[in-house]
């Protein structure tokens, strides 16, 4: 099957199971009660599967690398770290923890600033190492996780209830204001990732080949891992955290397109996301009733994945 017909497939799905989460059960008597709490969650499902699988497609592109994505580095953690930080400082109760746009916008802005600050310490070693980069994101992701469970266990449990929210993976507490917000930002953003399609090819080829074709590694690179921190960000506000979602769509969508062209396998990496989440959720809404949640299953698939590539030595 051609690249087009899969990406046509994949549409189909998309559209398919949000017709089923907009349309199914609606009657001239519920249809505007519906519609107001079915269309957000919809939009921020498609929101959020299309901004880990951007993300995490180009880290693994600027990495080289099958098995890395945004969340080693640490950017899970530290936006978790960032909602923690909020409610101690300013309290449960401050326009920064209750305002959906100032926590949303606070939250961007540290993300940027750890990634600028980061990757600055970084390119000014004489020795650039990628793995030494890697290392400590790993490190200090560590580091934000421990030290936001140190400050929830001296709590409030008022003030805690306002974190908890945050801390878990939920397509069915969807914050609407977020949805209108980030909507307009994710496409500026992937707007910004298609244009380098091109660039990112050349990527594949590794760091000392892009060189010798022209490419300003460290440039690209610094605006690549930018782009995904607000990826990152965006998602994260959305739904919570979802560790291994970006690794399982962004090597399934490699080896169902086994095409290297990034202007490719950008739709075809946000199609596979956006489509995986609705039917994945319809299926735990519609036919385990709720027994389970999308975020464990994911976790549990996605594992074992992330287990069989080790094993059968796909890193690179």
């Amino acid at each position: 099957m051609q690249d087009k017909s899969k990406l046509l497939v994949l549409a189909i799905i998309a559209l398919l199971f949000s017709g089923l989460f907009i349309g199914l059960g609606l009657t001239a008597d519920n249809y505007q009660y519906f519609l107001s709490r079915r269309v957000p969650k919809v939009l921020a499902m498609i929101i959020a599967g299309i901004a880990i699988g951007q993300s995490a497609l180009a880290f693994q592109t600027i990495t080289n690398n099958r098995i890395l994505t945004p969340s080693i580095m640490g950017f899970d953690a530290l936006y978790m770290f960032t909602q923690v930080l909020v409610v101690v400082v300013f309290g449960a109760f401050s326009s920064f923890a209750l305002n959906a746009y100032y926590n949303f916008s606070l939250s961007v802005i540290v993300m940027m600033a750890f990634s600028l600050l980061l990757f600055s310490f970084y390119f000014k070693s004489a020795k650039q190492n990628l793995m030494v980069l890697l290392l400590l994101g790993v490190i200090l992701g560590q580091l934000f996780g421990s030290v936001s469970s140190f400050l929830i266990m001296l709590m409030d449990p008022n003030d805690f209830d306002s974190v908890q929210a945050a801390m878990f993976a939920s397509f069915n507490n969807v914050n609407v204001e977020l949805v209108y917000l980030c909507t307009p930002l994710l496409l500026l953003v992937s707007y910004l990732l298609f244009r380098m399609n091109r660039v990112l090819d050349v990527f594949w080829l590794d760091k000392d080949n892009a060189t010798s074709l022209g490419i300003d590694v460290k440039r690209v690179t610094l605006t690549v891992l930018v782009l995904s921190a607000m990826l990152i960000a965006i998602s994260t506000a959305l739904v919570g955290p979802i560790m291994f979602f970006g690794l399982l769509v962004t090597n399934l969508a490699r080896e169902m397109f086994r095409s290297y062209q990034h202007k490719v396998l950008l739709f075809a990496v946000s199609l596979l996301s956006v489509s995986s989440l609705l039917a994945g959720q319809w299926i735990v809404e519609n036919l385990f009733a709720f027994s389970t949640t999308l975020s464990v299953v994911i976790n549990f698939i996605g594992g074992i994945y992330f287990l069989s590539m080790l094993l059968r030595n796909k890193i690179v």
